[in-house]
């Protein structure tokens, strides 16, 4: 009896070893699998527009306007917190004809006293028709970075494709800008 006791003794610590061990890879595959989503997502919420993700490039060269069609595009923008700027467009919405290249403006305040650095990430909505939302340029491509004080104008210029269901009126596109650590 002695020794089955001092066996189950002796097995013990190595099993506890074995399982500290597999914990471990666990928490390892979870750090990698939470780092992974990230891009997983983006990809795939701009391969099918999910969460009115938008692709960033738009070709022009087929497209053709619509003059027999109107859709209203509304522009609204957040700041998230940790970016000390104002940031809004400067005009609320559009009427386009879809297929029609049109420009519009934000404005971007930096109101620290420090250079800010930020991003801005678009979303589309209803989901479906970020599909048809073309952008030819955009400051969401790229960090943008303010003086302390210093304002700028950040142009957008897109177009809504033709071939919009014809159950959307209303596009709605909206940026939430992010602060960005150097």
């Amino acid at each position: 009896m002695a020794s089955v006791n001092q066996r189950e003794k002796n097995s013990q610590p190595k099993s506890n070893k074995k399982l500290v061990i597999r914990l471990l890879w666990l928490v390892v595959a979870a750090a990698v699998f939470g780092f992974a989503l990230v891009p997983l997502y983006n990809v795939l919420c701009s391969v099918t527009g999910l969460n009115g993700k938008t692709n960033n490039t738009a070709d022009l060269s087929k497209t053709v306007v619509d003059k027999n069609r109107l859709v209203t595009v509304e522009f609204t923008s957040t700041v998230m917190p940790g970016l000390g700027w104002d940031f809004y467009p400067q005009q609320n919405r559009i009427t386009v004809h879809p297929g029609q290249v049109e420009t519009v403006n934000f404005l971007a305040k930096n109101v620290t006293n420090q250079p800010v650095v930020g991003q801005a990430v678009p979303s589309v909505s209803p989901g479906q028709a970020s599909l048809y939302f073309k952008k030819i340029e955009c400051f969401c491509f790229q960090h943008q970075e303010l003086k302390p004080g210093e304002s700028k104008v950040m142009p957008l210029r897109f177009y809504v494709s033709p071939s919009l269901p014809q159950n959307i009126g209303t596009v709605t596109l909206s940026y939430a800008f992010y602060s960005v650590n150097k």
